[in-house]
């Protein structure tokens, strides 16, 4: 909140030095350009910081998209950490357009918090994940499967501040805000792969945070039936 106050104040008070002292000692054309680029900038300041409400699935068989922005790779990877066997980790990149508060995928209890100080390369690219900055919140499902989940925020080139409203043993209900990454980064999903674990997006998608599915559980009697 104390930056969402500050950025759009300095700006206004920047406009309001530009028009009473610039109209003076500048040309009008020069104050009124640059009126209007600090202009567009504030309404993009205003627009960044925007949480709209969202009216989330109430379905427990489900993983929801953990932020806005679009998929930009979906990876099976044989091992990783804190899980037995392979896992599939969803990639999403947010621009600085995108809402970029991040929300639980699920109902779950947060096991752990992990910060990772790093670099601040491209988010787009999947390297990213591994050498910029992050902050791994690894959280167990709390209704079944009690799976663990991952969801990692990275900072990109231009984010620089990673936020992370909750504390390692704190609850959160699907699609609950957790957090938040300034300015443009990417978010990572990391579940288990599994026959019964399904992944229902693809590439190049975009996503909305607590409104896409993004992973599918199937039952055990729905798997039978279709094997």
């Amino acid at each position: 909140m104390p930056q969402v106050a500050v950025f759009p104040a300095v700006l206004l008070l920047l406009m309001a030095v530009l028009w009473f002292f610039g109209l003076y000692r500048l040309p009008d054309w020069v104050v009124i350009v640059s009126e209007l680029v600090f202009l567009v900038v504030l309404v993009w300041c205003l627009s960044f910081f925007r949480d709209p409400a969202r009216h989330v699935p109430q379905d427990g068989m489900v993983l929801l998209a953990p932020a806005d922005g679009k998929v930009t790779d979906i990876t099976v990877l044989e091992s990783f950490p804190g899980f037995d066997g392979p896992v599939q980790r969803i990639g999403i990149f947010l621009s600085i357009f995108d809402v970029h508060i991040n929300r639980c995928p699920c109902m779950a209890r947060v096991d752990k918090i992990t910060y990772k100080p790093g670099q601040f390369r491209n988010a787009m690219s999947a390297e990213s994940g591994r050498v910029n900055e992050s902050n791994d919140l690894e959280m167990t499902r709390l209704i079944e499967p009690n799976d663990r989940i991952i969801v990692r925020q990275i900072s990109g080139a231009i984010a620089r501040r990673i936020v992370c409203a909750v504390a390692e043993g704190g609850e959160l209900a699907g699609g609950e805000p957790f957090g938040m990454i300034k300015f443009g980064s990417r978010t990572e999903l990391v579940v288990p792969y599994r026959p019964d674990v399904t992944c229902t997006i693809k590439v190049g998608e975009k996503v909305k945070a607590g409104l896409t599915i993004m992973v599918q559980y199937i039952k055990a009697d729905s798997a039978g039936a279709d094997s």
